[in-house]
């Protein structure tokens, strides 16, 4: 299947290149994500002052902008660092954590909309119809939506509107280009039990686009990497062992992903 070596070429352009992926992202997070990078062999770096910003995009691969702690310094960092790699044709990947949640985020994600070019939006059911025009219940940065409530409709008309990748995660993953839709059904609900597999999820995604690759592959690939890497932890378990070595399981499933694993694991169909 011609999607697959897709996720193949990716996979070995990632080992191969290490691509850097630029983080303005959240406190809560920031660790797990530059973590992550790493185990599927990118290199992260994870810098948000507004005096720097600019420059480290201008050597990055890819750019994660990730809503989850925010403040008036990160926020002009936000349109920054995206205008620079607007003008460079570097991906840039937004995560609006919790946005619905409070008038700050709303505005936030309104301007980052209106001000830099996306190639990819990741975000759960909730965000993504707060985004879309649809009121959702947030509660805090977790979606408590049903993630196929019209998420097919959803993806497409937002997907169009943006000019860009919409990726929802959740229980079943939907991607759409405006035109295709992608459902994923890898993953584990154990990993809904983790801070942060979202905030992950994002920065997959930007290690995958960072290698040049089309934004939609791109985000396929992040995503399904995650879910088969979740998928792999919870199957490591002992009954001794709880959510404390899921996070470290996860991580050795990434940086032991082998192509076999999506090939064996990857459970992707098109939508018409």
């Amino acid at each position: 299947m011609k999607l697959y070596e897709h996720i193949y070429g990716i996979l070995e352009n990632v080992k191969k290149n290490k691509p850097l992926v630029h983080h303005i992202t959240n406190y809560v997070t920031v660790n797990d994500c530059a973590n992550i990078v790493l185990a599927l062999g990118g290199s992260p770096v994870m810098a948000d002052d507004p005096k720097e910003v600019e420059e480290m995009v201008s050597i990055a691969s890819a750019l994660v902008l990730n809503i989850g702690t925010l403040n008036e310094r990160t926020i002009e960092s936000f349109i920054l660092a995206g205008k620079k790699a607007n003008t460079l044709n570097i991906p840039v990947i937004l995560d609006p954590v919790g946005v619905g949640a409070t008038t700050l985020r709303n505005k936030t994600v309104e301007r980052i909309l209106r001000e830099v070019k996306l190639s990819v939006l990741r975000g759960n059911m909730s965000e993504i119809k707060n985004i879309y025009g649809i009121e959702a219940l947030t509660r805090g940065v977790d979606s408590i939506d049903n993630p196929l409530d019209g998420g097919k409709e959803i993806a497409i008309e937002l997907s169009k509107r943006l000019g860009c990748i919409v990726a929802i995660t959740g229980a079943v993953d939907i991607i759409s280009d405006g035109e295709k839709v992608y459902y994923i059904n890898n993953g584990h609900e154990i990993l809904s039990s983790i801070t942060g597999t979202g905030c992950m999820s994002s920065s997959l995604i930007g290690v995958c686009c960072g290698t040049g690759e089309e934004s939609l592959y791109g985000t396929i690939a992040g995503i399904m990497i995650m879910g088969i890497a979740g998928e792999k932890a919870h199957k490591r378990l002992k009954e001794q062992e709880g959510l404390g070595s899921v996070k470290v399981y996860l991580m050795d499933a990434i940086s032991k992903l082998k192509p076999e694993d999506i090939k064996e694991r990857g459970k992707i169909n098109e939508i018409q």
